[in-house]
């Protein structure tokens, strides 16, 4: 990594809707060739966070640049130079698999689109389904769609969101396998998740994350107290603590009413 600028980086980002804050002002840098993982229970502001960094939110607070480039002043520059699987969202309803992934291709300026285009099919076990609109597809064919659309073009950045929610463990674990080599291939992928066995087998660091704060970052291994303690006991220790901080917070609140 040397020194050569993050590919992602946030100053005091945060985020806030009216009274409610979703994200708490928070630092973040990812270096090229990293697979950065954000893990937290479900509404722990995962998706706000991946949402800020890719220009589909913007941030009520706190400066944001991705591949070099100002994520606030220019998100569509952004997401033209990054890869991108949001939590739950599904390709267009009356186009069909083959038909999106040659859009994708050409959007993206992919040479060879036509071998890609087959290639990703076939990847993705999707040849029975390839002429059938989108919206007559499962939940976890809709799903290999949208991971081909941001495989497809290779990003040096990739961000994902829940990625493997509706696949069969047989394809979590060729994606798992693509990603992991994609890694060593020079890419850089930024995921949020509540699978903490993702963290184990594939992030170089990670962040945990709950109620809008980030509770803890850095190496797996760092994160843990001892060599006994796993990833799931650091993960109850610290969301379980800071449960207790919020009721705390809410009681105290309460008393100061009254």
């Amino acid at each position: 990594m040397g020194d050569n600028p993050p590919l992602v980086k946030a100053v005091d980002m945060a985020k806030k809707y009216g009274d409610f804050i979703a994200l708490y002002p928070l630092n973040v840098e990812v270096n090229s060739g990293e697979f950065f993982g954000v893990f937290g229970p479900n509404g722990a502001g995962k998706s706000t966070f991946i949402k800020l960094l890719t220009g589909q939110l913007k941030p009520s607070k706190g400066q944001i640049e991705v591949l070099g480039i100002n994520a606030i002043k220019s998100p569509q520059k952004v997401k033209a130079n990054i890869g991108i699987v949001p939590e739950s969202e599904s390709p267009p309803s009356y186009l069909t698999p083959v038909e999106f992934l040659q859009f994708v291709a050409k959007l993206r300026d992919i040479e060879n689109s036509e071998a890609e285009v087959e290639y990703w099919i076939d990847w993705f076990g999707l040849e029975d389904k390839r002429h059938t609109m989108c919206k007559d597809l499962s939940k976890g064919q809709r799903q290999k769609v949208m991971l081909a659309s941001a495989f497809i073009h290779k990003p040096k950045l990739l961000f994902l969101d829940e990625p493997f929610a509706n696949l069969d463990p047989i394809y979590q674990r060729k994606c798992r396998e693509w990603l992991i080599e994609h890694v060593r291939n020079g890419g850089t992928i930024f995921l949020c998740s509540h699978v903490l066995e993702m963290a184990e087998r594939m992030c170089n660091r990670m962040a945990i994350i709950n109620d809008g704060k980030v509770l803890a970052a850095g190496t797996v291994r760092g994160l843990k107290n001892n060599s006994e303690e796993t990833l799931e006991d650091v993960f109850i220790r610290l969301v379980g603590k800071s449960i207790e901080d919020v009721e705390k917070q809410l009681e105290q609140e309460a008393n100061e009413e009254e």
